[in-house]
């Protein structure tokens, strides 16, 4: 009876919701903005994939590029990407630049079905109708593949138009992005790439149980569900915030992907790989100028815990046998013949000592490979230790590293590596 009870209940509460989404839609709907009248640039559309990364979802693992059927991993199933290209029977293929319009802009298929929000719509809605079309028009000119829809597989009742619904009644306000007068245009240009077009957000939000988040400038961090990675806040410099970087040494990082001994890994590197490489000059500047200005919120840590003796002296053997020749003894890193960084610090380092010890454990385990892009076409990469280290081989390791060189990050267990590698194991 009470399971009966909570169904009727939690029905109940999708039907009003969803009446207040659709009726914040119907609003949207009224409020578009009408197809622009200026000839569209294909070159403006290729740019805005580029740093858009639109392939990046909408291209699977062996799959023709923006073909789609990418699965991406949601707390509530998998969601596969859809096809761009033009075809005619799976993909755009006889879609309008208001047919697209619509789905950018307020999160609506051509055939009037709300999109899932895995469709990062709450980022989208901001792109202006010249981007819009611009995109479109060159999505419309590459070339069309047949590839059907993969239907998503996401547990009941997430998947429905009414959760979906009742989902954007709490979360999503369709509207293009309004550039803030209290700042100066490289600011809003910063702030219009980094919320709309690059969807920086859709990694670096702080998400709750359903999935929301505090809109496109959200950006306090979070775990990427099924991947086994955190997305680092922003807001805070000893997690990924760049407030106190130099702006050249942003803008470097943000196009070559390793800059001073900072490398863009993990999913970071394929961002830099897929998107923020293409940024151009004045581009660059833009982001680094919003970045650089986002407010410091500093990351709640738990209290670290009495260290264990005997699993610090394993890490330490650990670290001796498999990590010292290239990063030192002492943890200073190592350079190449030319003075560049080729093993990086971890004295020091905030990936070593970020509030989750996730990153740390899955680069480990994993190996450690920035982008190769053309500011930074050879970079050293570290070879994967998952076939090496035991989970309480990786603990004693992540543990003396969180703990030495005046680090204070706190010890992890073997428990913890397993529940880490359980996350990414969804994937």
């Amino acid at each position: 009876m009470k399971r009966l009870l909570f169904g009727l209940a939690l029905l109940a509460l999708l039907a009003t919701a969803a009446a207040f989404g659709l009726l914040a839609w119907q609003r949207g709907l009224s409020d578009a903005t009408p197809a622009s009248a200026a000839p569209v640039s294909l070159a403006r559309g290729a740019y805005l994939a580029a740093v858009g990364n639109c392939a990046g979802c909408h291209t699977a693992r062996g799959g023709e590029r923006l073909a789609g059927g990418r699965p991406i991993p949601t707390p509530f199933g998998t969601v596969f990407s859809s096809n761009l290209t033009p075809d005619a029977q799976t993909g755009l293929g006889g879609w309008s630049a208001n047919d697209f319009w619509r789905a950018l802009h307020l999160g609506q298929g051509r055939d009037g079905r709300l999109l899932a929000p895995a469709h990062p719509v709450t980022n989208t809605t901001l792109l202006t109708r010249e981007d819009a079309d611009a995109l479109h028009a060159w999505l419309q000119a590459q070339p069309p593949v047949q590839a059907p829809r993969r239907v998503h597989e996401l547990r009941w009742p997430f998947g429905s138009q009414l959760a979906i619904a009742a989902w954007r009644a709490l979360y999503f306000k369709p509207g293009v992005y309004q550039p803030d007068p209290a700042h100066d245009a490289a600011w809003n240009r910063g702030a219009y790439l980094s919320q709309g077009p690059a969807h920086c957000s859709a990694c670096h939000a702080g998400r709750n149980a359903l999935g929301g988040d505090a809109g496109a400038a959200d950006f306090r961090g979070g775990l990427l569900v099924g991947l086994g990675w955190v997305a680092p806040s922003l807001h805070d410099p000893a997690e990924a915030g760049v407030q106190r970087w130099p702006a050249d040494t942003l803008q470097r990082w943000l196009r070559d992907g390793h800059v001073d001994g900072h490398a863009a890994l993990g999913p970071m590197g394929e961002v830099v790989l897929g998107s923020t490489a293409a940024l151009n000059d004045a581009d660059l500047v833009a982001m680094s100028v919003y970045l650089r200005a986002l407010p410091e919120q500093v990351v709640a840590r738990p209290e670290p815990v009495d260290p264990d003796p005997r699993r610090r002296e394993r890490g330490a053997g650990i670290y001796r046998e498999h990590c010292a020749a290239c990063h030192g003894e002492q943890g200073e890193g190592r350079r190449d013949a030319s003075g560049a960084w080729a093993y990086p610090a971890l004295a020091g380092s905030r990936l070593v000592t970020q509030a989750s010890s996730a990153n740390l454990i899955r680069l480990i385990e994993r190996g450690g490979f920035a982008p190769a892009t053309p500011g930074h076409p050879r970079p050293y990469g570290m070879p994967p230790f998952a076939g090496v280290l035991r989970p309480e081989d990786l603990a004693a390791l992540a543990s003396h590293l969180r703990q030495s060189w005046g680090h204070h990050a706190g010890e992890i267990d073997a428990v913890e590596v397993l529940r880490l590698r359980t996350a990414a194991a969804t994937h």
